[in-house]
């Protein structure tokens, strides 16, 4: 019974990811990260995160949690319109078969058991836009 719901939610998940795909949202969090750095993701329960999915269709991001030890993320939650949250229940991965790593505020490629690939962006850890300079006009008449 209890992997027939986890099938179901599975499903459900699925289908709502794709009914909300958009043009890349993985890609504008990215290029913000690479440009602008990221402060260290600390160990703890992260309550502000971007999961996002990669599908055949693009790319995918809802909101989440996530739970990080030793700089490894350890549990994945997303997050629903009730603003309740889901435990992700598969087991899931690095490439390497150990526990994803974070670096500069972006996960690394996450597998999960049931073949879906994602990552989780620490959006809190996105540095500040940096400043910009403010220039003065000389008068002429000096």
């Amino acid at each position: 019974m209890n992997k027939g719901l986890l099938f179901l939610s599975s499903v459900i998940l699925s289908f709502t990811l794709s009914a909300q795909a958009t043009d890349d949202c993985f890609k504008k969090l990215e290029e913000a990260f690479t440009k602008r750095g990221a402060y260290t993701v600390a160990d703890d329960m992260h309550r502000n995160v971007i999961i996002s999915y990669f599908e055949k269709e693009g790319t995918t991001c809802v909101s989440g949690k996530a739970r990080v030890e030793n700089g490894q993320i350890m549990s994945i939650f997303v997050q629903y319109d009730d603003n309740t949250y889901e435990l992700l229940e598969t087991k899931f991965y690095n490439d390497k078969k150990a526990p994803p790593t974070i670096t500069n505020g972006i996960s690394e490629m996450i597998y999960t058991a049931d073949g879906q690939k994602l990552k989780v962006v620490f959006i809190e850890k996105l540095k500040p836009k940096q400043k910009n300079v403010k220039t003065v006009t000389i008068p002429d008449d000096l």
